[in-house]
């Protein structure tokens, strides 16, 4: 799907061998005044993006602080990005089904299941840890390929095959389970990915790797798009980036390195799980902003017919996105026992929701085209937020499910009605 653009009049000549649809998007060029109007002016054509979750991440922080005295501790701080991981990562993962329009109602049992095969195999079967771990992996990469095949290829729902599937894994993980109900998790790695903590240098020379790669990252961005003659948005922009980067990785970690332990023993450091999504979540972005694979996603979310004119192979995208986001789920799966310590027959029974949750209110779009992994991972911040001081005030898990589903309405509201101010269609009947 790529587009023919005018070549600068001044600067290096165009490359021919780079494709646009291998280009990032900048959107309006010129000075910082003029990104701003145009943020501006998107705002008021509905393009919302993230700015409703991230607003209201701030102003539940903030709430938060005044009713609980502990909300904003260094020990709850730590807490909260620990209780987000799954819910995080699960949002994330469905992103890529998201994009296209599309729902996969089994994610959450899919990682429930997978995990329940991974331990079993483990304290039953005495298989090493690592091979059952890749044979838990294999069955989430069938299991996307399994519901890429139906919705895909046959054409059935996803919603139809996903429930289906939603149903029967629940079945599967009983079966697998057995009679014992529960299997607790006694590898230490495992166990350590949510209940370890980074050295404080190690925290520290993350936060400098991810400036270093940011800064990459922009800066080789900006030399493709000169050798393809395309402007570049202003440097400030990057400078600008790079200090956001620097200053709230700056501050979390250094909270997260302040010892937090309640005894004798010292409890500092960024959580080992931490690193971990920030480098799925990373990947993740450079997939769908910088190859051909995300950028044929979102077409296919905006307009699969145009896309499929354009020689787009929308089956195969589709089929992709459903095996990244079963795969994806497993690692959710990991996050979950590691919290918790152990599997049972219930695993990943409920979340699946959250995690649809997470993705909408962060800003990902259900009608397709539109969102961010970043987007779902500030969602299932602000869900992980209510969750989180709803428990420091005592208040019970009724309360919890009617406030985050009042925030899912409220999201899916926003985005059904910047679809429409941003010239889409809402179906009616």
């Amino acid at each position: 799907m790529s587009t023919q653009k005018t070549p600068s009049t001044s600067g290096p000549a165009p490359d021919t061998s780079v494709h646009d649809v291998e280009l990032i998007g900048s959107g309006q060029e010129g000075t910082i005044g003029d990104q701003v109007r145009a943020y501006i002016q998107r705002l008021q054509h509905g393009d919302m993006g993230a700015l409703p979750a991230v607003a209201g991440l701030v102003v539940l922080t903030i709430l938060f602080s005044f009713l609980s005295p502990f909300f904003l501790t260094e020990r709850n701080f730590a807490n909260l990005l620990t209780q987000a991981a799954t819910l995080v990562m699960l949002g994330m993962a469905l992103v890529f089904v998201l994009l296209l329009g599309e729902i996969d109602l089994s994610a959450g049992v899919t990682s429930g299941m997978t995990m329940a095969l991974f331990i079993v195999l483990v304290n039953v079967h005495a298989v090493p840890w690592v091979l059952a771990l890749i044979i838990a992996f294999a069955a989430g990469i069938l299991t996307g390929t399994f519901i890429g095949f139906f919705v895909a290829r046959v054409g059935i729902p996803s919603f139809v095959v996903t429930l289906g599937l939603f149903l029967g894994y629940q079945g599967l993980t009983l079966l697998i389970i057995g009679s014992g109900g529960l299997y607790r998790v006694q590898i230490p790695e495992i166990r350590d990915i949510q209940n370890s903590n980074m050295p404080v240098w190690a925290g520290w020379a993350m936060l400098g790797l991810i400036v270093l790669i940011s800064a990459g990252t922009s800066f080789w961005d900006r030399a493709r798009r000169t050798r393809a003659g395309v402007p570049n948005r202003t440097i400030s922009l990057v400078w600008i980036k790079l200090g956001v980067i620097a200053v709230i990785g700056g501050a979390a970690i250094a909270v997260l390195s302040r010892n937090r332990g309640q005894s004798v023993g010292v409890v500092e450091g960024v959580p080992i799980v931490v690193p971990i999504v920030l480098v799925i979540l990373w990947i993740g972005t450079f997939v769908l902003d910088r190859t051909r694979f995300g950028r044929y996603l979102y077409a296919i979310g905006g307009n699969a017919e145009a896309a499929r004119r354009s020689g787009v192979k929308v089956m195969l995208i589709r089929w992709t996105a459903f095996i990244v986001c079963s795969t994806l789920a497993v690692v959710s799966g990991l996050f979950s026992i590691s919290k918790v310590g152990s599997v049972d027959a219930a695993a990943g029974r409920e979340i699946v929701l959250s995690g649809v949750a997470a993705a909408v209110v962060g800003g990902v779009s259900l009608f397709g085209g539109r969102g961010r992994l970043l987007h779902a991972a500030i969602g299932a911040l602000v869900i992980a937020v209510i969750t989180n001081g709803l428990g420091l005030l005592n208040l019970g898990a009724g309360v919890n499910l009617m406030v985050t589903g009042g925030v899912l309405i409220l999201a899916a509201t926003v985005d059904a009605v910047s679809r429409v101010r941003s010239g889409g269609s809402l179906m009616r009947t």
